[in-house]
């Protein structure tokens, strides 16, 4: 979840409050250098509101116990371990021992910790290492649920004009039930408008947006052609779909292309992605585009068994999907193979462990399209990157990608969750080095004005467009508005808007599986 600052920019959740923190993934023993044999490991404050959510035994310990036990942690397992800036544990800001001061002194110890370097073009390299409650984090991996109202919001400025729109529904959801669609733009929440600067708007707009408790707004927003429409909702318990559609398109020349839009790679993913391929299978498509703009990454093995599931056994035969690089503390674990392309299935149950490994279907296509956003990331990228790594042909529709080729494995200490960037990931060709994302081979925007799988909606028409032309891009980029169409001519990098959302859902985690 993402919130508005004073400012007017998005940050984390993190910074602004103890609402999230995650367990280890793994059944919260998670991988990293050390583990629970560290020094002072779940050693507990008493003022930490999610000690009780511990994946280990606890004892009495502080906020101080719980920074050293971090320091420790990090200087074994964090990539750039040697890049760490020399942090005073015991300055004021990191030192608020209290149940309501706790979590921002050692998130913002965490957050001091990260390396200061910056990529090529000038972003941090490192701006995507976080923390989340242990409790929350297993809701969302294990079976999708999170707190909210089914809408997924998008955001075309961090400063106003916003342009918050609904990016896609949950089917099911109540927003879903209530009307709302994608596209509808926020007006205001509660009769604070969704442009408001102001301390105390910004608050109430941070608090509806992304609730982290039940709590009641009413919402107005604007539709095309239509009067404004209000609607009240009450945060509850929404189950994720993250496999959101799959349809069949008749080309011009007749043949058939798979469509699936995919979003989040969580467990419940993995049987809805076997039924979306098992689906096109069944229909003889002769191509796929998979539509990855709003999805920020999530497991591994999920990414390698989609690769699996486009390129087919022929193609992936011996070679790896991805091999993780540690940091040289970590020999044992730079020595391991990596991650295979899994032709089995594993269906994850509640302890992390395979529970049905049959063969997976396949399409054995030697191409793909690939829809991007800037909120393409982490194990989506892993995706392009392996299938380029096998010489799969990935054309990639849409903005340039988050860049984002690390990831980690998580340790959970006195329940929450650390998450350092752990490792990068690189391809069977030993290719990595994405840090600034994969740019698109066509640009096109994200036409909000269409729902997803319309053929004319500007990331798929584009893909469409391609296929039957040789991969050639249309003359004019569909989808943009007139500033990132401007950009576009200028040789600039284009924008279309990013989708709302925390650290937690853009990820890349290895999960060691039992299989």
């Amino acid at each position: 979840m993402n919130f508005l600052n004073r400012a007017g920019k998005f940050r984390s959740l993190a910074a602004f409050t103890a609402a999230c923190v995650l367990t280890a993934c793994g059944g919260g023993g998670g991988g990293g250098s050390g583990g629970d044999v560290l020094p002072l490991a779940q050693q507990c404050s008493p003022n930490n509101p999610y000690r009780g959510d511990a994946t280990r035994a606890t004892t009495s310990g502080s906020l101080s116990s719980e920074k050293a036990w971090l320091r420790s942690y990090m200087n074994g397992a964090y990539l750039w371990y040697d890049e760490m800036p020399s942090v005073d544990a015991n300055a004021a800001q990191y030192s608020v021992d209290t149940t309501g001061g706790f979590y921002g002194s050692i998130d913002g110890y965490f957050d001091a910790l990260r390396t200061p370097a910056l990529t090529t073009s000038g972003q941090r390299r490192d701006r995507f290492s976080f923390t989340y409650p242990t409790k929350d984090w297993n809701d969302l991996a294990r079976s999708g649920v999170a707190l909210g109202y089914g809408i997924e919001w998008s955001m075309l400025s961090p400063t106003p004009p916003r342009s918050i729109r609904i990016a896609y529904i949950e089917p099911g959801s109540m927003a879903a039930s209530a009307g709302l669609q994608r596209g509808d733009t926020l007006v205001s929440v509660n009769g604070v408008s969704a442009d408001d600067g102001t301390s105390a708007g910004v608050d109430v707009l941070n608090a509806a947006l992304f609730p982290s408790s039940v709590g009641t707004y009413t919402f107005v927003f604007s539709r095309a052609g239509s009067a404004n429409l209000t609607r009240t909702f009450t945060a509850a318990a929404i189950t994720k779909t993250p496999v959101l559609r799959t349809q069949v398109i008749t080309a011009g020349d007749g043949q058939k292309v798979g469509y699936i839009v995919f979003n989040d790679h969580i467990a419940p993913a993995e049987q809805q992605l076997i039924t979306a391929i098992n689906t096109l299978r069944t229909e003889g498509v002769s191509d796929l585009v998979l539509d990855l703009r709003y999805n920020g990454g999530g497991y591994v093995f999920i990414a390698s068994e989609v690769a699996y599931m486009v390129a087919g056994q022929s193609r992936t035969q011996g070679l790896v999907f991805e091999r993780f690089q540690y940091n040289n503390k970590r020999t044992t674990e730079n020595a391991a193979p990596g991650t295979p392309f899994y032709n089995t299935s594993c269906i994850l149950n509640a302890n992390f462990q395979c529970t049905n490994e049959q063969p997976l279907p396949s399409l054995d296509l030697p191409r793909v399209y690939v829809l991007t956003s800037g909120s393409t990331c982490s194990a989506s990228e892993s995706i392009i990157n392996g299938l380029r790594g096998i010489n799969v042909q990935v054309n990639i529709v849409g903005t340039t990608t988050c860049g984002k080729p690390y990831g980690f494995t998580a340790k959970d200490n006195c329940g929450i969750s650390y998450f350092p960037i752990e490792f990068k990931g690189v391809n069977a060709k030993g290719f990595g080095d994405y840090a600034d994302g994969f740019g698109a081979n066509c640009t096109a925007g994200d036409d909000l004005g269409r729902a997803l799988g319309d053929v004319n909606e500007a990331k798929l028409a584009t893909a469409l467009y391609m296929r039957a032309n040789g991969n050639a891009c249309p003359p004019v980029p569909l989808g943009l508005g007139k500033q990132a169409l401007t950009a576009f001519k200028q040789g600039q990098p284009v924008s279309d808007g990013s989708l709302l959302r925390g650290p937690q859902r853009e990820s890349r985690i290895h999960l060691p599986l039992q299989r």
